[in-house]
């Protein structure tokens, strides 16, 4: 019988703590691969940082690279990670609830090319990112893990997966490496198939919406898949609901501050033009500058107040 061999990991905020723990804690002969995509910026060194604990190799996900077990690879930045026909893929595609890497495509990827054989955990961070992949990986007959909330650094996305996915098992970090450890060594359930095979678009509802992407303002369609929601863009970018509001939420102050900035400067020439004025129109452009002054302070204040 087919064996679980395909390990993929989610994690952000507070995530290299907890993957240190993680990988310091794995046997050196674990019989699987290990798949990490984290939410780093340009110049991460985290393949380095989890080597120097590390008893199984650490690399750097380069494309083409096939999949061996008793080895951890690791997103690089500013690419996403996926997994096609038994090796890596590398793609510089539209980010993914603002991020790239992001979890989801390589969560999705596993689940499309192993079925059974694959084990998605996700770890410490912010919002919702893995959420999606995580329920197609449980959907495809795969074992789902989810880190404990009172034990992560940041709980949000655990508690996202908890919330929205028929997790399998919620642990601690300390408790990870043992379960992983014997997951692996137990076989698939009969009927998953032990192919890799090609990634499969998903059957979904696709519905237009009036919203504009935060990224591009391209439009919006929402994407439903039994109970998980996301947005898509016509270019590509994705958003889980939690990360959408979010950046709607971001977008929105980011306007008003901007709004703020052109009441004051027009204030300001108002008052330029009052300066070179005859006293009548002076008085004019000074009653201008004051409206335009008082309605960027009533925005300051709002702004303040949320």
């Amino acid at each position: 019988m087919p064996a679980r061999d395909v390990i993929v990991i989610g994690a952000s905020a507070g995530g290299v703590e907890a993957l240190q723990q993680l990988v310091s804690e794995l046997p050196e002969h674990l019989p699987a691969a290990v798949l990490v995509a984290m939410h780093v910026g340009a110049g991460s060194e985290l393949p380095r940082v989890l080597e120097r604990k590390a008893r199984l190799p650490v690399v750097r996900a380069e494309p083409g690279l096939p999949l061996e077990p008793c080895k951890v690879y690791v997103a690089p930045p500013d690419f996403h990670m996926t997994v096609h026909e038994g090796h890596i893929h590398l793609d510089h595609g539209p980010k993914e609830n603002w991020h790239r890497p992001a979890i989801n495509p390589l969560f999705r990827s596993a689940a499309a090319a192993y079925d059974g054989r694959v084990i998605g955990v996700i770890l410490t961070g912010q919002l919702d990112d893995g959420v999606a992949g995580l329920w197609q990986i449980k959907k495809s007959g795969g074992v789902t893990v989810a880190q404990d909330p009172d034990d992560a650094a940041f709980p949000g996305m655990p508690a996202s997966a908890i919330a929205n996915v028929e997790v399998d098992h919620v642990v601690k970090v300390q408790q990870l490496a043992d379960l992983l450890t014997k997951l692996v060594d137990e076989p698939v359930a009969r009927g998953a198939d032990p192919g890799p095979k090609t990634e499969a678009k998903e059957d979904m509802e696709r519905t237009l919406t009036d919203l504009g992407c935060p990224a591009c303002r391209g439009p919006i369609w929402e994407l439903r898949t039994g109970n998980i929601i996301e947005f898509r863009c016509r270019v590509g970018h994705a958003y889980s609901p939690e990360n959408f509001e979010f950046e709607q939420e971001n977008s929105t102050e980011n306007a008003l501050w901007s709004a703020v900035v052109a009441l004051e400067e027009r204030s300001d020439l108002a008052r330029r033009r009052a300066e070179r004025s005859e006293p009548d129109a002076a008085q004019s452009w000074l009653r201008e500058a004051e409206r335009k002054r008082k309605y960027a302070q009533i925005i300051r204040d709002m702004l303040g107040e949320a």
